[in-house]
C-alpha cells in the first residue's frame, strides 16, 4: 500500500517531506505521533509493548533506499513479505534483515543517523518558530506604542482646540447677555425671541466644549476624584429636578423610584451628578413622546445600585460595545436624527471605572434600554 499523509491521507512520494495536498510537514507530524506513543508508554508501561528504536523513525524503508543501504527491489521484496505475513507484525528493518538485505549494524547506523537528522530539523523548526514569535511580538509592541502616541496626540489636540473655542464663546455669551437685558438698548419682541434661541445654542455649544475638555483630561489620565460621603438618593433627586423641564418639553414622563433609607456612598458627588445627568439626557434623547424614563436607587448586600431605564428605541445587541467609543454615533449618516458628540457615555464609563464601578447595559430594539451601576455603601467608622 503506498504511503499516505497522516493529516489528509493523500498519497505521498517516498522523498516528500511535505504533503502536496494539505502542506503538512510529514516529519514533524510523525514525530508528534511518536512522542504521544512514548508518553503513553511511560504512563502505562504495562499496557504498551516496548518501543524499539526503529519505531521512532518515520518511513525508514524510504530512507534506507535514499541513503543506499538497500535497493528499491530489496525494499519491495520486504514489503511483499510483510504483506504475506498475515497477523505477524514485523518492522521493515527487521524484515530486511530476515531476507539478508541489511545487517543489524547497518540498521543501527541508519536509525541513529535518521534520528539525528530529525532532531536537527525539529530544533531548527523550533528556532524558526521562536524567531517568528519574537518578531511578531515586537511588531505588536511597536503598533501598540504608536497607537498610544496617536491617542495622546488626539487628546492633546482636542484639549487645545476646546480651550481655543472657549475664549470666543465667552465673548459671544457675554454680549448676548448684555443684549438680552437691554444694556445695549431696547429690543423688539422678535429680537428677544432671536436672542433666546441664540442663548440656547450658546449653552449647548458650551456644554459640548466642556465635554471635549473633560474627555481630553480623562484620556490623558488627568481624571481626579474628590471622594466624600454623599447621598445617592439626593443626587438622583437633583438630577431629576434639573432634567424635568427638558422632559416636559419632549412630553416624556420622568419617574423616580428611590428605595427607603438608601445608605450613603463614597463618591465624587459632582461627577456622580454629571454621570446621572448624562444617562438621563441619553434616555430622554432616544425616548419618543408619551414614553417614560425611570431613575431608580436600590441597595442590597452593601451595594447601592443606580439605574436609568427608558422606553426608547433601544440598541441592537451586536452594537452595544460601540456606544462607549469616543466620537461614535450609531447613526453616522449626515441626516441623523439624534445629535451629540458621542462623548457622553465614553466619559460616563471612565468616571465610573475611576470609582471602581462597572456600567452594565441591557437593551432591546424597540423596547428601550437600561443602564445601571453599583457603588459600595459608605459605613462611617
Amino acid at each position: 500500500m503506498p504511503p499516505a499523509c497522516p493529516n489528509c491521507h493523500a498519497r505521498i512520494g517516498p522523498l516528500d517531506n511535505t504533503c502536496q495536498a494539505c502542506g503538512a510537514d510529514i516529519q514533524l507530524f510523525t514525530l508528534a505521533a511518536e512522542r504521544a506513543l512514548l508518553q503513553r508508554a511511560l504512563a502505562e508501561p504495562s499496557a504498551v509493548q516496548p518501543v524499539s528504536p526503529e519505531q521512532l523513525v518515520p518511513r525508514l524503508g524510504d530512507y534506507l533506499v535514499l541513503q543506499g543501504y538497500v535497493s528499491p527491489d530489496d525494499l519491495q521484496t520486504a514489503l511483499l513479505q510483510q504483506a504475506h505475513a498475515g497477523g505477524q507484525h514485523r518492522l521493515i528493518g527487521q524484515t530486511l534483515q530476515d531476507i539478508g538485505s541489511l545487517t543489524a549494524d547497518a540498521l543501527d547506523r541508519a536509525i541513529a543517523s535518521r534520528l539525528l537528522e530529525l532532531q536537527t530539523a525539529l530544533l531548527e523548526a523550533n528556532e524558526g518558530l521562536e524567531q517568528r514569535v519574537a518578531e511578531r511580538t515586537a511588531e505588536l509592541k511597536l503598533a501598540l506604542e504608536r497607537l498610544s502616541e496617536f491617542n495622546q496626540l488626539k487628546a492633546n489636540f482636542v484639549a487645545n482646540v476646546s480651550h481655543e473655542l472657549r475664549t470666543p464663546l465667552t465673548h459671544i455669551k457675554g454680549y448676548t447677555v448684555l443684549l438680552s437685558d437691554g444694556t445695549l438698548g431696547p429690543l423688539t419682541a422678535d429680537q428677544r425671541q432671536a436672542l433666546a434661541t441664540t442663548h440656547g445654542a450658546i449653552v449647548r455649544l458650551e456644554q459640548l466644549i466642556n465635554d471635549l475638555i473633560s474627555y481630553a483630561a480623562a484620556a490623558r489620565g488627568d481624571l481626579t476624584l474628590n471622594r466624600r460621603p454623599c447621598s445617592a438618593a439626593m443626587v438622583v433627586l437633583q438630577a431629576v429636578q434639573r432634567s424635568q423641564a427638558k422632559a416636559d418639553r419632549q412630553r416624556v414622563q420622568l419617574v423616580q423610584d428611590i428605595a427607603a433609607e438608601a445608605p450613603p456612598v463614597l463618591a465624587d458627588e459632582e461627577k456622580l451628578f454629571w454621570t446621572l445627568m448624562q444617562l438621563i439626557d441619553n434616555g430622554l434623547k432616544f425616548t419618543q413622546p408619551d414614553g417614560r424614563v425611570t431613575i431608580a436607587v436600590s441597595h442590597a448586600q452593601g451595594q447601592v445600585v443606580l439605574t436609568v431605564r427608558d422606553t426608547g428605541i433601544g440598541i441592537a445587541g451586536d452594537r452595544l460595545p460601540e456606544i462607549f467609543e469616543p466620537f461614535q454615533q450609531l447613526d453616522g449618516s449626515s441626516t441623523r436624527r439624534y445629535g451629540g458628540t458621542g462623548l457622553g457615555l465614553a466619559l460616563v464609563r471612565r468616571i465610573l471605572e475611576a470609582h471602581g464601578a462597572h456600567l452594565e447595559v441591557a437593551s432591546q430594539l424597540g423596547q428601550g434600554s437600561q443602564f445601571s451601576f453599583s457603588l459600595p455603601q459608605y459605613d462611617a467608622v
